[in-house]
């Protein structure tokens, strides 16, 4: 079953969010400097608090799910900690020395939730860790060899990893290790040598220059990554293939998320405003597998088009037609989040956009309609 919200009546974008640890409460951000924290009530949403302390717009969210932080960033070149009080309940924040000069973009927490990356239009990561002798969050930089804003973050199961998007059309894998709160790392494959920013792979968009990469996301066993790029393209990188590429362009509009729901499958989407489904076979090729939004609404109307254009030109005139798209989302959906399984066996995920709704799939049964009568 497909669940459909908005909260308080609010149909303003909602360009990121990020849930707790048993999905009763909720963070996201209206397209403002604020973040808004909701927690359900049946099937309402109570506004239990709201995060002010950016100056400008508010880019990335994460909500640790085992220390319970928050961590948030903005175009404000700053990140903040959030931690809850325990006598009012409160957030209170503790700000970051993100050392940049330009424009914060994502964040994401670490899998053992001891460091988090912020990534900026500054050309480089800001891998942040807490200081316990002077009692605040400091930045290490990883720098060479990006070109350009970093758009996309996501961390590898051993907590050292991370692979970045960027517009300069490609992903890397760096090593973010950090020797002041962490032991020596073991070797994976992709590499064994790990210091803070190692290049441990690199890899382009497209064959011909590709697009922005607009999202990234690390399989559960850590050994392949996935992006999207504005050239409306899926790829596929396998450690274990000496860093293969397979790739797919689609005729999609382009994609501007993706997450991992399986070790084989990945859930994207982006300004079609539909989640699609995608397969790699044993062959590594990539496929289309399943759509989660089903419609017939679009088809009646295209059989219709001509009929259509044939009366503005006999008549000379406009009909009212209905401006609303076949589909749950009416804009581009900005983030997915994982909602119920992980990426080894996601069950349920959850997607936010442009047109102010959250919407919570049900992946069994979408897809099994989906397969039914696979028609885009």
């Amino acid at each position: 079953m497909t669940e459909c919200h908005t909260f308080n009546g609010n149909l303003n974008a909602i360009t990121c969010h990020a849930w707790n640890k048993d999905r009763s409460q909720i963070a996201i951000s209206p397209n403002n400097n604020e973040v808004h924290i909701y927690k359900r009530e049946g099937n309402d949403w109570k506004q239990v608090d709201v995060l002010s302390q950016h100056d400008l717009r508010v880019m990335g969210i994460d909500w640790a799910p085992n220390t319970n932080r928050i961590v948030t960033c903005g175009v404000d070149r700053n990140a903040y900690v959030w931690t809850q009080s325990d006598d009012d309940k409160k957030w209170k924040p503790m700000l970051v020395l993100l050392r940049i000069n330009r424009a914060a973009t994502c964040v994401k927490w670490s899998p053992f939730e001891n460091k988090f990356a912020v990534g900026s239009g500054a050309r480089l990561i800001s891998v942040c860790f807490f200081e316990s002798e002077n009692n605040w969050w400091v930045s290490k930089h990883i720098k060479k060899p990006i070109r350009s804003t970093v758009s996309s973050i996501a961390w590898h199961p051993n907590n050292i990893l991370l692979v970045a998007g960027s517009t300069d059309y490609k992903a890397r894998v760096f090593s973010a290790y950090i020797k002041d709160i962490e032991e020596q790392p073991s070797a994976t494959p992709w590499g064994a040598r790990m210091p803070l920013g190692q290049l441990m792979a690199e890899f382009k968009t497209g064959n011909e220059g590709g697009g922005w990469v607009n999202n990234v996301s690390f399989s559960a066993d850590g050994n392949k990554i996935c992006w999207v790029g504005h050239n409306s393209s899926i790829n596929v990188a396998d450690a274990n293939s000496g860093g293969a590429i397979f790739r797919l362009k689609t005729e999609f509009l382009p994609f501007l998320c993706c997450e991992w729901i399986s070790s084989t499958s990945i859930v994207v989407a982006g300004h079609g405003c539909v989640p699609l489904i995608y397969t790699v076979d044993p062959n590594n090729k990539i496929y289309l597998s399943g759509k989660l939004d089903q419609s017939q609404k679009k088809e009646k109307e295209n059989s219709n088009a001509m009929r259509h254009f044939k009366s503005l030109d006999r008549n000379s005139r406009a009909e009212n037609t209905d401006t609303s798209l076949d589909s749950i989302h009416q804009n581009a959906i900005a983030c997915i989040c994982l909602y119920e399984g992980d990426n080894r066996a996601a069950k349920k995920i959850s997607t936010s956009g442009l047109d102010g709704q959250l919407v919570i799939w049900d992946l069994s049964v979408n897809l099994t309609n989906s397969m039914q009568g696979l028609s885009i």
